[in-house]
């Protein structure tokens, strides 16, 4: 991770340095999109001024609502499975740290180089789903329990269209790991001409459509919110949650929000990279070191972007009916991915 810089540092302080990037990756962007399109947005949408007593503009609204949430009694319900009820928002919030672990973001700003890097991605990023289901079930609530088995049967559904959205960027790269396929998108050409690249968003839009889709409906936004439909079973499988467990289940919503971006942009956007014909690098080794320090504040900027799009929808659009958002998946979704798989494939083969 550190292998160009001047100063030699040892491997636990790589390790160290990996935890704290994992930490900031994960909580930084969360308050981010809270404070950025939760608060701000969403009020400008509605023609209000959202929060804006605490702090200048309200800027520390974040920080006043995490300080309220953590003074707020933990209630765990007579008839819950106590132990299983407190382990489900850590599976929910460990899941998000775990899946930006695989996320590149400069040349050596890495905290694990997966070769199979997307396989594992994908991976981990259903282990939520765990942690959302046994939470409705040991709330003992039916509400809860209602709202977990919908939130497992909407991941499930939606978790094939995102690994056959991602298969196309698999195979026009030929790697499966996230830093080949950054370097595959800046050292490509279009027509012979490499002036930007080739961000696989020009060849794979319709998987890039179909990964932000399905984006949406994992993390449970609306118009895919059905887990947790406030009108019919009050907060879903979070319904009997306080205090700071309920806090961790609104981090991790958001914080994953972030990491999908991350992904995303690393898949379909070019990642943390510039068209290597610009500074006239040929290789991944001959990027400069100054690119550890520029790319976070690329890939940034693209999350800023992408879950600005993602809220834009949540804030836009009514809720599906259950039957309707599963048959968008399977009859919509999934046939246009695996048609776009094949006209890919084929074009690879061709070209």
């Amino acid at each position: 991770m550190i292998a160009h810089l001047a100063v030699e540092v040892p491997y636990w302080g790589q390790s160290l340095l990996r935890v704290l990037g994992g930490i900031a990756a994960v909580l930084l962007p969360a308050g981010t999109i809270v404070y950025v399109f939760l608060f701000k947005m969403m009020s400008f949408m509605q023609s209000r001024l959202g929060p804006m007593e605490a702090g200048p503009y309200g800027s520390m609204q974040l920080l006043a609502e995490v300080g309220k949430w953590l003074q707020k009694e933990d209630i765990i319900p007579e008839n819950a499975d106590s132990t299983i009820y407190k382990i489900a928002p850590i599976i929910v919030l460990m899941s998000t740290f775990l899946l930006v672990v695989v996320v590149p973001f400069g040349p050596d700003a890495w905290m694990t180089n997966f070769q199979a890097g997307v396989f594992y991605a994908l991976a981990v990023g259903s282990v939520s789903v765990i942690g959302i289901l046994i939470a409705g079930w040991s709330s003992a609530n039916k509400y809860s329990l209602l709202g977990g088995l919908r939130a497992a049967g909407q991941l499930i559904a939606y978790e094939l269209p995102m690994v056959l959205a991602v298969v196309g960027v698999v195979i026009q790269a030929g790697s499966m790991n996230l830093q080949q396929i950054v370097v595959a998108q800046n050292t490509q050409e279009i027509f012979g001409w490499n002036g930007i690249g080739l961000p696989f968003v020009l060849t794979q839009g319709v998987g890039f459509l179909i990964f932000m889709v399905a984006v949406q409906a994992e993390l449970t936004q609306a118009p895919f919110d059905m887990p947790i439909a406030e009108s019919e079973l009050v907060s879903g499988y979070m319904t009997e949650y306080s205090g700071f467990r309920f806090l961790m289940f609104f981090i991790g919503e958001f914080a994953t929000a972030g990491v999908f971006a991350f992904i995303a942009s690393v898949l379909f956007l070019g990642g943390w990279g510039v068209p290597f014909s610009w500074f006239g690098w040929e290789t991944l080794d001959d990027v400069d070191n100054w690119m550890n320090v520029v790319g976070p504040v690329i890939m940034l900027s693209k999350m800023v972007l992408l879950t600005g799009i993602i809220m834009w929808v949540r804030f836009s659009y009514p809720r599906f009916r259950e039957d309707q958002l599963q048959r968008f998946a399977w009859k919509v979704l999934i046939p246009i991915s695996l048609a776009n798989i094949a006209v890919t494939a084929v074009l690879k083969v061709a070209l």
